[in-house]
């Protein structure tokens, strides 16, 4: 039931991202002159089809993530390959991203193939058990295919992005009853069941990644452009800054148990809700409650 639900959200996702479209070749396309039904319709499948296509090389050109091979990092490799067998997926392509910010996504469509990404901030910040873990996330987006979902909605101008991937990922996060029957959060989930221990381990990844993203936000300049396809991120890098700066007692010296306490203990505020309904993914408090629910 939960899965059948999944599909109609993806679904009715891809139909309003579609639908959005359409309308914004029909309002171009009208101010450019008169233009027949069936010219503006090829316009927009030859659009939808070419983004989706095509996406993945601009992504790879965006966050320089180029393809590493097993004998430049055999761990890397190996994890992905282990988890990739328990889910029954074929291997994806491991891509390393030359950008500091710690994070991890994945991409792919017909002609490019799936690709799993993580960044050099992202091993240089956690240890390799969280790296397992977010790569267990990752591969959940393969397993149940809503890369297909994140590919229309990272492309699309920012208006198609907001109303689209923002909805569907509040239905999957939704509320506390359906998070505890286990409709949300699935990315989340499918980590913490195929990888030992993964409610812990990707709990301290998540909260690492949101203090670490913070810092460097706040500190670093030419990080680069990193909001153009954050729908894929595994953390929103905006909200992890907001998280960090709202963290005031957060220390370097703290253990990483710590530290996701920290953040479960926050409470979440009015101005958190209407934040989270314009971010790219869930509040980080609701993502670390749901998955210490599954310890």
């Amino acid at each position: 039931m939960n899965l059948l639900k999944l599909r109609l959200s993806m679904i009715g996702t891809l139909v309003l991202l579609i639908a959005v479209s359409t309308l914004f070749f029909a309002v171009i396309l009208s101010l450019l002159g008169s233009i027949s039904i069936m010219s503006m319709l090829f316009f927009v499948l030859l659009f939808n089809v070419a983004q989706w296509l095509f996406a993945p090389y601009i992504i790879g050109a965006m966050y320089r993530a180029k393809e590493v091979s097993k004998s430049d990092r055999p761990e890397l490799h190996s994890i992905v390959e282990r988890l990739s067998q328990k889910l029954g997926l074929n291997m994806p392509k491991v891509m390393l991203a030359s950008i500091p910010i710690p994070n991890a996504f994945a991409y792919g469509s017909p002609i490019g193939g799936n690709r799993i990404a993580v960044t050099a901030g992202l091993l240089d910040s956690l240890e390799t058990e969280e790296v397992e873990a977010v790569l267990g996330h990752e591969l959940g987006h393969l397993k149940h295919r809503d890369v297909q979902i994140m590919m229309f909605a990272s492309v699309l101008p920012a208006v198609f992005y907001y109303l689209g991937y923002s909805m569907m990922m509040s239905s999957w996060y939704g509320g506390g009853r359906q998070r505890e029957e286990g409709g949300g959060a699935y990315a989340d989930a499918t980590s913490a069941s195929i990888v030992e221990d993964g409610p812990r381990k990707l709990s301290e990844a998540l909260a690492k990644i949101v203090a670490s993203t913070g810092r460097l936000k706040r500190y670093r300049s030419g990080t680069g452009n990193l909001n153009a396809f954050k729908a894929l991120f595994i953390e929103d890098p905006d909200s992890a800054e907001r998280d960090q700066m709202a963290m005031a007692n957060t220390r370097m010296f703290k253990t990483d148990q710590q530290l996701v306490q920290e953040i479960i203990s926050r409470r979440i505020s009015t101005a958190d809700r209407l934040i989270e309904l314009l971010s790219t993914h869930p509040n980080i408090v609701k993502r670390l409650q749901a998955l210490q629910s599954l310890s």
